[in-house]
């Protein structure tokens, strides 16, 4: 096999159960369209998320929590990932299941905790020395291996940069030619090189190869005015948990191989102490006082938050009134249930005083209507061709079972469709896909009638 015949497969999206959703879906006075950016129906809940996503732009939803509560299958997840694309790339957002708080390993606030600095990003801004321009080109220099034998290793890389007033030849240390590798760094990128560190940021393509036929190329930025080599404006986007873990990860320890994969091996997961996150924000806040950095709250979402216990509950009241707090919003499909951990029965299996904290959000079953326009909305996303006919028949079957079935059935009935030599999905697909396959309802019938025993 030739090396040229093997695709790259690194920028190809995987089509997810929410890859459809792209926001809201609201007009400019926060009217919610019937069908926008993916999202059908829901119009009262996607409206009263429209003021969510407000109050976290003008940064008035500190120490809040918003709950989406609903049946399974009524668009919770998607909700709360609209929220997040409405927020934009630059809001963090962190999303966690209840059950991922159980772990032999690390105290269950601590996981609550490590996502919570997680949904926290800050935005430091520094005047660093850079070296900005268009690379023309990339020379590594080789010599012979020191250590002896055949290799040969790279002494330095001749690093050509050009602005729209100059250009420039940079001999660059072999550590930086290897950032340039990872950044993916080619001739004709827009990139800068830090002077007092030697980082490499890739900003983007030169705007001169906009008109080539290059599908690789995801922004297009236009040539650096000024000279090679100026003082900038370095704008760095991290998390509370980056600069956690950053600080706690010992220094240095040597290159031999027995601490390289000491390192790789690490048997356990390792708590961050609460001194080294109080040392943290104190450095933080110093930041945020002299004007170098700014906080950006995001969004935390808690799935099945049903499934978190008592002493989480508490712990959250308690990290919701810090004043480094993201949004947090809840998604629950429980009514009145035990709290975990405690016989006491309470809405949504959440305590009564932390339910007074949030703002709660319903979400309705899906009519018939809506379920054909998610439907087709899913064809479109996974690329299939299916006839209106089957497109019915799917909305009818989601009716009586559940959306997430009618979903899970489009992949089958198209494997169908081409086992029998057909590019579109016809009615026929569809039928016998229902009838190969049982939904959770048909399934807990069938249990109903047994005794103990599958018959």
């Amino acid at each position: 096999m030739k090396i040229e015949d093997v695709q790259s497969t690194a920028r190809q999206q995987r089509v997810a159960a929410h890859t459809h959703i792209k926001g809201l879906g609201l007009d400019a006075h926060g009217s919610a369209l019937s069908i926008g950016t993916g999202m059908v129906g829901q119009e009262k809940a996607r409206e009263a998320a429209g003021v969510v996503v407000e109050l976290i732009g003008t940064k008035k939803m500190a120490g809040r929590a918003l709950l989406l509560a609903g049946a399974p299958g009524t668009g919770k997840t998607a909700l709360a990932l609209a929220i997040a694309q409405e927020l934009g790339s630059k809001v963090p957002f962190c999303p966690m299941v209840g059950s991922e708080v159980y772990s032999s390993e690390v105290k269950k606030t601590e996981i609550l905790m490590e996502n919570f600095r997680r949904a926290i990003g800050l935005r430091i801004k520094e005047n660093k020395e850079v070296y900005e321009g268009e690379v023309t080109e990339i020379t590594p220099a080789e010599t012979e291996n020191p250590l002896g034998g055949y290799g040969r290793t790279v002494s330095h890389v001749i690093l050509g940069l050009k602005t729209t007033r100059g250009a420039k030849q940079l001999r660059l240390d072999p550590s930086i030619y290897e950032q340039m590798q990872k950044e993916k760094v080619a001739v004709g990128d827009i990139i800068y090189v830090e002077g007092s560190t030697g980082a490499v940021k890739r900003v983007g393509r030169s705007d001169a190869y906009a008109t080539e036929f290059d599908l690789e190329a995801e922004e297009y930025v236009p040539l650096p005015k000024g000279d090679v080599h100026k003082k900038k404006e370095v704008i760095q986007d991290v998390s509370l948990h980056d600069l956690d873990v950053a600080n706690a990860r010992p220094q240095g320890g040597g290159s031999d191989l027995a601490t390289v994969m000491g390192s790789v091996l690490k048997p356990k997961k390792t708590e961050i102490t609460e001194k080294l996150r109080t040392e943290i924000n104190r450095v933080v806040n110093r930041y945020i006082d002299q004007g170098t950095a700014e906080l950006v709250p995001g969004v935390l979402f808690v799935d099945e938050v049903h499934m978190l216990d008592i002493e989480c509950f508490t712990y959250l009241n308690r990290a919701l009134e810090s004043s480094l707090a993201p949004i947090v919003i809840f998604a629950t499909n429980r009514g009145v249930c035990t709290i975990r951990g405690t016989d006491v029965v309470s809405p949504h299996g959440i305590p009564v005083d932390l339910l007074d904290r949030m703002l709660i959000l319903r979400t309705m079953p899906y009519s018939l209507e809506e379920i054909i326009q998610i439907m087709s909305i899913r064809a479109e996303t996974e690329s299939l061709d299916i006839e209106d006919q089957a497109l019915a028949a799917l909305g009818e079957i989601g009716v009586r079972t559940s959306l997430r079935y009618a979903v899970q059935m489009l992949a089958p009935s198209k494997i169908l469709a081409e086992t029998n030599g057909r590019t579109s999905i016809h009615l026929s697909d569809i039928a016998e896909v229902d009838d190969l396959f049982f939904d959770a309802k048909a399934s807990a019938a069938i249990l109903a009638n047994s005794d103990g025993y599958l018959a």
